[in-house]
């Protein structure tokens, strides 16, 4: 089983998620915005081994702790997709244009495309390129238990912004409508931001998916 909570990190309020393996308590953490120590001390206390970090994209407030995990830890870096890496290397402009605290810098040791497979101890998570948000951003869906980890592609009652860099709003719809929401209306998702929902909720009652 792949057990998980959310740890809301950064003034941005980002839903950091410890997921971790049942049968191993190997762990991995999903967009690691910030608050090493607090991130930390969640593995500590469960008696979990963090294993590897999973990115969706390179928004400052989803990555902005990787690099201090990386110094403390060394463990790999998985994800995002390659188009993002302009994000990731663009750090020190990020935390000038979001008013952040200076991060480490980091990079990669895993680009993810459509099609890829992650995992975390025994359980596998299937990769999905949803562009739109940012130009490589990948959601991660465990399959057998019904979840996706969807960055900020969708949202309770919204979509993500796309007025960034690279980002086009029709794009985005485009990777929701095609990409995720075949995948089934019982998927729970965790956002970027926000309370949980699922892909069937979204579909009928999401204003920016009708």
């Amino acid at each position: 089983m792949l057990n998980r909570i959310t740890l809301p990190v950064t003034p941005f309020a980002q839903n950091c998620s410890l997921v971790w393996c049942s049968d191993t308590n190997k762990a991995a953490l999903i967009d690691p915005g910030g608050e090493t120590e607090r991130l930390l001390a969640a593995i500590s206390d469960r008696g979990l081994t963090l294993e590897s970090i999973l990115l969706t994209h390179g928004h400052l407030d989803h990555v902005g702790a990787t690099g201090e995990l990386v110094a403390q830890t060394n463990v790999p870096v998985t994800g995002p997709g390659l188009d993002d890496a302009f994000w990731i290397e663009g750090l020190d402009q990020q935390v000038q244009m979001f008013g952040f605290d200076p991060v480490t810098a980091f990079s990669p040791d895993r680009w993810l495309k459509q099609g890829d497979t992650v995992t975390v101890g025994n359980e596998k998570l299937a990769v999905y390129h949803c562009p739109g948000h940012t130009p490589g951003h990948v959601v991660l869906v465990h399959e057998a238990q019904r979840l996706a980890f969807v960055g900020d592609v969708l949202f309770n009652g919204g979509v993500g912004r796309s007025d960034f860099p690279r980002g086009d709003h029709a794009t985005l719809i485009n990777a929701i409508i095609n990409t995720l929401l075949p995948l089934g209306d019982d998927i729970t998702f965790v956002p970027g931001h926000g309370p949980e929902s699922t892909f069937g909720h979204e579909r009928l009652h999401n204003p920016y998916l009708r």
